[in-house]
């Protein structure tokens, strides 16, 4: 991450109001685990604060409130990116935040749903702002690409599901890997070169954002976010098995134990499959 901060600036937080952006927020799960969701209602009303808006409620809201330690990914439509870390403080279901926003049209015109509840956070760090660095995303997707096939497990079993195969392996699609830092943080990195090896591995070579992913130790487990522009999104966890070489090419590569539905209305657990149970109460 770049020089850090420990506030924004007013510009940004003007930037930082459209509902069109990308917004993550990465926390930790109950048993201590790294959990990542797409959060494009990531506001910053205050220069040392952030705010979240609730309109449907999955489990990253659950576990902040458990465990207030969270990282935050900002990408605007002109594709600068913030970085940083926060701490939940706690929630209102009314006041200035709340009506700010329910008065933008996203929430306001909705047919189903508007935003019901605010989480404040305070800031602990923010990244200088940065542009994606395309070129070195570009170089890294295409040999990820070259070598991936090498890295695949071999095994016919599948864990993703075709769809979700088929979206980390779109080039256009973004990706982001989280994990749990030493300081009890979550740490929450662009990693937009990674693709599917197979159904059950993903493989990405590390150019971009090398340094960071660098950092990240055998062993470690991670979670692995991908989301294309038309908002459709999948969650994945795993065991990060290290670099090694395949095909001549470096490469990273995550063992996937565990895949989760973030799109909402119906969030939920896809691996290990869920039995389905009839519903007895109505």
């Amino acid at each position: 991450m770049t020089a850090t901060r420990p506030c924004f600036i007013r510009d940004e937080q003007k930037a930082f109001e459209p509902a069109e952006k990308i917004g993550l927020v990465a926390c930790i799960d109950p048993n201590g685990r790294p959990h990542v969701s797409l959060i494009t209602s990531i506001m910053a009303p205050r220069p040392n604060q952030i705010t979240l808006g609730e309109f449907c409620r999955g489990l990253s809201k659950q576990y902040i409130q458990q465990n207030p330690c969270i990282a935050f990914l900002i990408m605007t439509m002109d594709r600068r990116l913030w970085r940083g870390h926060a701490k939940w403080t706690h929630l209102r279901r009314e006041g200035p935040e709340y009506q700010r926003y329910n008065d933008i049209p996203m929430f306001r015109y909705n047919t189903y749903f508007g935003i019901n509840t605010v989480h404040y956070l305070d800031l602990v760090e923010t990244s200088e702002p940065m542009p994606l660095p395309m070129a070195g995303i570009v170089t890294s997707s295409l040999l990820t690409r070259l070598g991936k096939g090498a890295a695949a497990t071999g095994r016919v079993e599948r864990i993703l599901k075709p769809f979700a195969e088929g979206l980390f392996n779109q080039m256009e699609s973004l990706k982001f890997i989280s994990y749990v830092g030493a300081d009890g943080f979550p740490e929450l990195v662009p990693m937009v070169q990674c693709q599917a090896a197979d159904s059950r591995r993903l493989a990405f070579a590390p150019l971009a954002f090398g340094r960071e992913l660098r950092r990240i130790e055998t062993g470690t487990e991670v979670a692995v976010f991908c989301l294309t522009m038309g908002m459709e999104d999948v969650l994945i966890r795993g065991t990060f098995r290290g670099f090694k070489r395949y095909r001549m090419v470096s490469l990273g590569t995550v063992d996937i134990e565990w895949v989760y539905n973030s799109m909402p209305p119906a969030h939920g657990q896809i691996f290990p499959e869920v039995p389905l149970e009839p519903v007895t109460e109505f």
